[in-house]
């Protein structure tokens, strides 16, 4: 059995991000699903793209027709802290597929401005975010689920000190 996460990031545009970023990305991704109590090998495939891709594939899959900053595809029907388990793998790989991830690198860039923060904040806050929708966390309401994940990115983004 595999020890390792799986976790390959691929840019649908040229220059989309630097070798750097897309080790922040997996460093980012493999700090939430610790934080999360997450120890099986798990599998989150995370594309790169720019305002037109993402609204293109959030049109098509969600009928919205607008761009966004991070796009989340759960696998699995989880809930906060809720863990898959092993039956959850995949047979062929050993790898949980937890389910894939889109950032707009421009939004990134915007926001990041926006906020008056580094890119590498908002990158990091972003796949924290999304690695959360992965694992069950929501917030449509603006009660407690909202509240509860909120807290878990603060949680992460503190772990790696690149909180507010």
């Amino acid at each position: 059995m595999r020890t390792t996460h799986y976790i390959p990031v691929t840019a649908d545009m040229e220059g989309a991000a630097s070798q750097r970023t897309y080790a922040l990305i997996r460093r980012t991704i493999r700090t939430a699903l610790a934080a999360e109590g997450m120890a099986l090998p798990c599998e989150i495939d995370v594309l790169l793209t720019g305002d037109e891709g993402i609204h293109q594939i959030n049109l098509d899959m969600r009928n919205v027709d607008r761009p966004t900053d991070v796009l989340s595809f759960p696998e699995l029907d989880l809930r906060p802290g809720e863990l898959p388990t092993i039956e959850d793998a995949d047979p062929g790989t050993g790898l949980i597929p937890l389910g894939d991830m889109v950032l707009s690198m421009e939004r990134i860039a915007a926001q990041a401005r926006e906020f008056g923060h580094s890119r590498s904040r908002e990158t990091a806050y972003l796949v924290t975010h999304s690695v959360l929708h992965l694992l069950g966390y929501d917030h449509l309401d603006e009660g407690p689920m909202k509240k509860q994940m909120r807290s878990r990115e603060e949680a992460i983004m503190k772990l790696l000190k690149l909180e507010r």
